[in-house]
């Protein structure tokens, strides 16, 4: 879901957002705004803000909202291989505080179950009718390792550490049907950041992030950062049951879940030898590409070379 400009205006998207930003973040703390998070004196520090009809539905549970909150943040750190420490709350209050007391009873139990403190930060009461809009600054402690998405290497295999996909599908679940609930709608209201599996895999990637805009935006971004190309192979993607049941496992089933957004798995970069990593048993870690010369993004499907789609992820427009 896009957040347009009225009729007439020029449109700016994150990126030319984030150039104008990337000018003024100039303490190498800030990794030249090419992660998620910048690595400040032994500390891994994130920030993300979630918006009412852009990041959640108008309709979500409100604990799932803090849940989800919490979530988003974590799995920044989980990306750089951090152990989650503390966090600061941004909220904006609107109405007779009812939303706000179940949000916060999501929010407190994701903090307790990623091992995040809360430490402080403020409160904004919001006219009536106005979006939310709510933020949260989450603390990590840097490993021995913290790569960052520059560090990717000619031959690299692209690797993934979850699935795609269900996140999306719930998405689109409950925007045909606002009642829906299973695995799938679970995904998206209660993603589980990869925090055990980040620390697991940091020490031995040259670049790793978190997949949260979408599996090709942001191969492309972690390409880019680090001067490659990314080819990926789409009939690798690793899906869910629950996905396949709902949606099918064909070419467009595919592009669809490399695409959607809101994944919270883990992309990485490295050799080979990374398939005999000790992982949760529960995740699958799965070689989906690898890094090549020269820039851009390539896809296959079955062996054949494919067109890349326009729309690759999500991506903010003011």
């Amino acid at each position: 879901m896009n957040v347009t400009s009225p009729p007439g205006e020029d449109r700016l998207n994150e990126r030319d957002i984030i150039d104008r930003v990337r000018r003024m973040a100039s303490h190498p703390a800030a990794r030249n705004l090419d992660d998620d998070a910048a690595l400040f004196e032994g500390l891994v520090i994130t920030h993300d803000s979630i918006a009412e009809g852009v990041h959640y539905l108008p309709g979500d549970p409100p604990e799932t909202v803090g849940w989800k909150l919490a979530a988003v943040n974590a799995s920044d750190l989980a990306g750089k291989g951090a152990r989650p420490e503390a966090a600061l709350l941004s909220l904006a209050i609107r109405g007779d505080g009812a939303w706000e007391a179940a949000f916060l009873d999501g929010l407190e139990q994701a903090l307790a179950e990623f091992g995040m403190a809360l430490i402080g930060g403020d409160t904004i009461a919001l006219p009536h009718g106005s979006p939310r809009v709510l933020g949260l600054t989450a603390l990590g402690r840097a490993g021995p390792k913290t790569p960052a998405r520059s560090g990717g290497k000619v031959g690299d295999t692209l690797w993934l550490a979850g699935t795609v996909g269900d996140a999306a599908a719930g998405l689109e679940q409950l925007r045909k049907e606002p009642g829906s609930s299973g695995a799938l709608v679970e995904a998206y209201r209660r993603p589980r950041p990869l925090i055990a599996e980040g620390q697991a895999l940091a020490p031995l990637v040259d670049a790793m992030m978190d997949v949260s805009d979408g599996l090709l935006i942001d191969a492309g971004r972690m390409a880019a950062a680090s001067g490659l190309r990314v080819a990926i192979d789409l009939s690798a993607l690793p899906l869910s049951q629950a996905f396949r049941e709902a949606r099918g496992d064909g070419l467009e089933d595919r592009l669809f879940a490399a695409t959607g957004g809101d994944d919270y798995a883990l992309l990485a970069s490295g050799t080979k030898q990374m398939l005999g990593i000790s992982l949760p048993a529960e995740t699958r870690l799965t070689a989906i590409g690898r890094l090549v010369e020269g820039e851009g993004l390539s896809l296959n499907h079955d062996g054949a070379e494919m067109r890349v789609p326009e729309r690759q992820g999500y991506e903010h427009r003011t």
